[in-house]
C-alpha cells in the first residue's frame, strides 16, 4: 500500500520534469482520490478516463478484449492525447465532498430498500403467502411490512381467529378506507391460500428470503 512519503516521492519527481504535466487515470473505486487530492495540490492538471470508454478504445486499438497494465496505460496516454478524456474535479476541493457522500449513502440505501422489496414479493410471498401480494400496495407500504412482519404466513393469521387476528392487525394497518373490511378481506384470503403449509417462521426469515 502506497504511504505519504511515495506519494511525496512521485509529486516530486513528476515536478522535477520542469514542463507541464497532464495527469490520466482511471476511477478504481475511491482508491485513486487520495493520490489524485495529493497530485492535484501540487498543481498538476487531472484527467479521468471513462472505464467504459477505455476498455471500448482498447477493444479498437488492439482489435481484442483482453488486457493488462501496460496495455492500458499506452491506451490512456492515446485518449489523453486526442482528448476522450474528462477533467477531474475533486470533491474535497471543490467543497462539495459531504453532498456526495450523503449522495452515495442515499443512493445505497435505496437501492438496499428495492432489493429487500423485491426479494419479499418475488421470493418469498410466492411460497408463503402469495395471495397477499394483491394489498401490497408499493415499496412505501409500511402498514404491509409490519403485517407480515407480524403474520408472515397465513397460518399465523388463521391460528388466532378472525376477531384475535383483527385486534392484533388494527394498529398494523393504520389509518385505511374500510379499514375493518380490509382486514377481514386479508383474513379470509389467509384461510383460503394455497401458501406451502409453515404455521410460524423465524422473525429474521423475511430479512433473509
Amino acid at each position: 500500500m502506497a504511504t505519504k512519503p511515495d506519494y511525496d516521492r512521485l509529486a516530486d519527481e513528476l515536478t522535477a520534469i520542469g514542463r507541464p504535466i497532464l495527469v490520466g487515470f482511471e476511477a478504481t473505486g475511491n482508491y485513486h482520490r487520495t493520490l489524485a487530492y495529493r497530485l492535484l495540490s501540487a498543481g498538476f492538471d487531472l484527467r479521468l478516463v471513462s472505464s467504459v470508454a477505455l476498455a471500448r478504445t482498447r477493444e479498437a486499438l488492439h482489435n481484442g478484449w483482453d488486457k493488462n497494465d501496460p496495455k492500458d496505460a499506452q491506451v490512456i496516454l492515446h485518449m489523453l492525447r486526442i482528448g476522450a478524456t474528462q477533467v477531474y474535479v475533486d470533491p474535497l476541493a471543490a467543497d462539495i465532498n459531504d453532498l456526495q457522500e450523503l449522495s452515495k449513502t442515499h443512493e445505497t440505501i435505496s437501492r438496499a430498500k428495492t432489493q429487500t422489496w423485491h426479494r419479499i414479493l418475488t421470493h418469498y410471498l410466492p411460497l408463503y403467502f402469495p395471495e397477499i401480494a394483491r394489498f401490497a400496495g408499493n415499496s412505501r407500504s409500511d402498514w404491509f411490512l409490519a403485517l407480515i412482519e407480524r403474520f408472515p404466513t397465513p397460518g399465523s393469521i388463521t391460528a388466532l381467529g378472525v376477531e384475535a387476528f383483527t385486534g392484533e392487525a388494527w394498529s398494523l394497518v393504520g389509518r385505511k378506507v374500510s379499514k375493518a373490511q380490509l382486514i377481514n378481506d386479508i383474513y379470509e384470503t389467509a384461510s383460503s391460500s394455497i401458501a406451502l403449509p409453515v404455521r410460524k417462521m423465524p422473525r429474521r426469515s423475511l430479512c433473509s428470503a
